[in-house]
């Protein structure tokens, strides 16, 4: 868990400030992604906000049971990687498919797909020792 909660922290606290930033319209024009203005690319960009706020509560759910000591924890931080990964993979998808290559939004996406990776297998490879105790 040590290396896990910063990635934890570092995304959800993200997604909040990237929800918060967006729904007051503080993200800058130029910083934000091609279309971000149609009303098309507007949907989908907010068709996010369930999966990506579902995301935070798993996660910084997860830590807040890890430092209480209830198993539980892992189940919310395995849930918490998976969704985090298929953000990230929706996002690259459909920027894939319209041939939209900033690298930028990409770098991000990637890591919100890579990342849980490393992490979804730590928790199958422990899930399927037996345990003991």
């Amino acid at each position: 868990m040590k290396a896990l909660k910063p990635f934890f922290l570092i995304t959800d606290i993200g997604f909040i400030l990237y929800w918060i930033l967006t729904g007051f319209h503080w993200i800058p024009k130029n910083w934000a992604f091609k279309d971000y203005d149609h009303p098309l690319i507007i949907a989908w960009n907010w068709s996010f906000l369930p999966i990506d706020l579902l995301i935070s509560f798993t996660g910084l759910w997860s830590l807040y049971l890890q430092q209480k000591g209830k198993r539980e924890w892992a189940a919310f931080a395995l849930v918490s990687l998976v969704l985090t990964f298929c953000s990230g993979l929706q996002a690259i998808a459909f920027w894939a498919f319209r041939r939209d290559f900033d690298p930028v939004w990409w770098v991000f996406n990637l890591y919100l797909m890579i990342y849980p990776l490393f992490f979804i297998r730590r928790f199958l490879t422990l899930r399927e020792e037996p345990e003991t105790g």
